[in-house]
């Protein structure tokens, strides 16, 4: 059995639940490729009575008749013997309550059921829902010593037929685990296991590209410097990672390319649209549709939705947020050089990204960030802050603003550089701009004045000078 790299949180609530004394009916749901059947497979492998997979539709015209003849291939493979393949779901589970009849009951230890990638399995008009529910209901659910684990990368499947199902599953989940990309320190313990040596400012690019998604992470060659890895990954001919752009929409959306269009939209600025920006870029109608796409797409761990520090809900903002699609957008679909990040390393071009990735690398280390902060219990409202101003000069945009219920607000700078950052004369007069122009929209808002905090948030630190003193907190990336 391969070691399981960090995940200690998961392990840690899967052996309670398999410890529970009753029946338990386990959803795991995450993006695609970050580890959900790997997980289950490495704990429960040996006590598994039954273990299937949806088809695929990607490689398949995935019908009924398919699905029902691939999991009557799982039935027979842990013992059932059928004199033909099922007709409709009801009948297949059935078949499944048989075979897991067979199987003994031992003291102290649980018949593990695991189906995985369940929405492709749900095909239109198959009546899948109705035999799974059967099954649960009528029969799994009454067996105390039954762990039915479910697994899906089509979130907003799970969300609306298990986690949040109104009909015969309405609260028939016990329990659910969201596994999330790798944190920065599983990353590192990922390299170390494997004998990658990227230094830790290598390991944040790496980051700012991969994600933390465990299965990129397995295409990474300890041999090989991260520029010809990625360049390997994203930009030489048939590259995986340029392959598995248009396999990542396939495998969750059923009208994928409509999805691939607004993520090309949002990746088009780094601070996102409004929902009418994007109707109108995408030229997709203002309405439902639209709205339903950008729920999927946020429940599926891609976009986030946002509003501005200071304004209301209509002006709530959509920005793409996942890594891979970010960078896919920005380089591999627009260009041909088979060494793009090797040649560029060092220009404009990729500093300009670097800046605009870590900042979205931030936001998803806001729980370091707190804690480096030393308000890890405080209640806090976190998002950008957009002010156009009456005139260009006027405008004033911060990186992230942690507006925190102890009545301060952080004013976080962000900044991704190569050695220790320094203040000037003319950038301590931007950030006293912002400040004034923050505290006045802070006071229309939440009606007092706040103290504000200026916050940088950067990769090695901050030179001190006449001005850095400035800065009332500095969090490097050694705090993540």
């Amino acid at each position: 059995m391969a070691e399981i790299i960090g995940r200690k949180n998961e392990v840690k609530e899967f052996n309670r639940i398999y410890k529970s004394s009753k029946a338990e009916f386990v959803v795991v749901f995450g993006r695609r490729r970050v580890g959900k059947t790997f997980i289950v497979n490495q704990l429960y492998s040996s006590q598994m009575c039954f273990y299937h997979t949806g088809l695929s539709p990607i490689e398949n015209d995935s019908n009924v008749k398919k699905q029902l003849q691939n999991f009557a291939f799982s039935l027979a493979n842990y013992g059932l013997k059928m004199d033909s393949v099922p007709d409709n779901w009801l009948e297949a589970f059935e078949l499944l309550k048989r075979l897991v009849l067979q199987k003994p009951v031992v003291k102290g230890k649980r018949r593990v059921i695991f189906i995985d990638e369940m929405p492709w399995m749900d095909t239109p008009k198959s009546g899948f829902i109705t035999g799974f529910e059967h099954f649960w209901n009528g029969w799994a659910a009454n067996q105390s010593d039954i762990m039915l684990i479910v697994c899906g990368s089509a979130t907003s499947w799970i969300s609306d037929n298990l986690i949040n199902n109104h009909g015969g599953l309405y609260n028939r989940v016990t329990r659910e685990i969201h596994l999330k990309p790798f944190t920065l320190s599983e990353c590192k313990d990922y390299y170390k296991k494997h004998h990658i040596t990227f230094d830790l400012y290598d390991q944040i690019q790496s980051y700012m590209i991969l994600g933390g998604i465990p299965y990129y992470l397995d295409m990474l060659s300890p041999d090989e410097s991260l520029a010809q890895n990625i360049d390997n990954l994203f930009f030489k001919k048939n590259a995986k990672l340029r392959l598995e752009y248009d396999r990542l929409f396939s495998s969750i959306f059923i009208n994928a390319d409509t999805y691939k269009k607004v993520v090309g939209v949002l990746a088009e600025k780094r601070i996102g649209f409004t929902r009418k920006e994007i109707s109108q870029m995408a030229d997709i109608p203002y309405g439902g549709g639209l709205s339903n796409m950008l729920k999927v797409l946020e429940t599926n761990d891609l976009i986030v939705s946002y509003i501005p520090f200071g304004m209301t809900k209509k002006d709530t903002m959509y920005k793409l947020v996942d890594p891979y699609c970010l960078f896919y957008n920005y380089f591999a679909k627009v260009t041909n050089n088979e060494n793009f990040f090797s040649e560029n390393a060092n220009t404009s071009k990729l500093n300009s990204w670097r800046g605009y990735a870590f900042e979205d690398f931030c936001y998803s280390q806001i729980d370091s960030i707190k804690k480096s902060l030393g308000i890890s219990g405080v209640n806090t409202e976190i998002c950008p802050f957009i002010s156009k101003g009456t005139s260009e000069n006027d405008g004033v945009q911060i990186d992230m603003v942690i507006s925190r219920a102890d009545r301060v607000i952080n004013l976080c700078e962000i900044k991704f550089y190569t050695d220790d950052f320094t203040l000037t004369k003319q950038y301590d007069r931007e950030l006293r701009h912002k400040m004034t122009v923050l505290t006045e929209t802070a006071k229309k808002r939440l009606r007092y004045a706040p103290n504000i905090h200026l916050t940088l948030i950067t990769t090695f630190g901050l030179k001190q000078n006449e001005y850095s003193s400035r800065f009332q907190n500095v969090i490097t990336i050694e705090d993540f």
